[in-house]
């Protein structure tokens, strides 16, 4: 491989002297014919140069190309491998975007079923609280209704005692109160 390369390198480089050297004028010797001799020295001298060259740096020279190929292909692979990374995360956000609609339905049912619960809690409240104070208030009008009659037998007694009184005041002389007083006082001293 490296004999096939050289003799591609040798080739390139006699060919790309002979275009050079018919190109322009080499010398003056010859205007439109090759000069052998002086293209076979600098062809020797190139050879020459690059040779040196290829002995003295020639490890480094392909050392540097090789490390700048592996370091291309090691950025190409952790660009790839990025790639395929962005890949998986977009399908990840794809499904859960298509997976929104979903999630908004159940998050919509799940805040009804807290909301008709939370009203049918509140309702109960409300019953029972309507409850309590209906039973409060059959409560207070009992009372109220015992405070009345109590209020109204007494009214009622002090108006037939008052009644009585102007009944016997009219019917009873100042000699049958007398006769009365005495009757009481005999039974209040010997009992």
């Amino acid at each position: 491989m490296k004999r096939l390369h050289l003799i591609a390198t040798v080739a390139l480089v006699f060919g790309l002297a002979a275009v050079a050297y018919a190109s322009g004028d080499a010398g003056g010797a010859e205007a439109h014919g090759l000069n052998w001799k002086d293209f076979l020295f600098r062809v020797v001298n190139f050879v020459l140069v690059f040779g040196v060259i290829a002995k003295l740096a020639g490890k480094k020279i392909v050392g540097f190309f090789r490390g700048r190929g592996e370091a291309i292909e090691n950025q190409l692979s952790d660009l790839e491998s990025r790639k395929a990374e962005a890949a998986k995360r977009l399908a990840e956000i794809e499904a859960s975007i298509s997976n929104l609609s979903d999630e908004k339905a159940r998050i919509e049912d799940e805040y009804r079923r807290q909301g008709e619960a939370l009203r049918d809690s509140i309702v109960a409240a409300a019953e029972a609280k309507a409850a309590q104070i209906k039973e409060q208030a059959v409560t207070a009008a009992a009372a109220e209704a015992r405070v009345a009659m109590q209020e109204l037998r007494a009214q009622l007694a002090d108006s037939v005692v008052a009644a009585a009184k102007a009944s016997l005041e009219k019917k009873l002389t100042a000699k049958d109160q007398d006769k009365l007083v005495d009757e009481y006082l005999t039974k209040v001293v010997f009992n």
